[in-house]
């Protein structure tokens, strides 16, 4: 996700995008605790994600 696109959505938005992203790194995590995780690099990917929402939130709150 581009921090363009972010930047483009509203406040609320931003944060029901953050809820999601926190569900999906846990799922994430517990796929691979499980062995079930094709895709190990998905982790660092929703992490990063995450970081972009919450500074774009930041920013707007100053």
């Amino acid at each position: 996700m581009k921090a363009d696109e972010l930047r483009g959505k509203t406040t609320e938005e931003l944060e029901s995008e953050l809820k999601s992203l926190k569900e999906n790194l846990f799922n994430q995590k517990f796929r691979g605790i499980l062995g079930q995780q094709e895709d190990t690099t998905r982790i660092g990917k929703i992490r990063k994600d995450i970081a972009r929402v919450k500074t774009i939130l930041q920013v707007r709150s100053q």
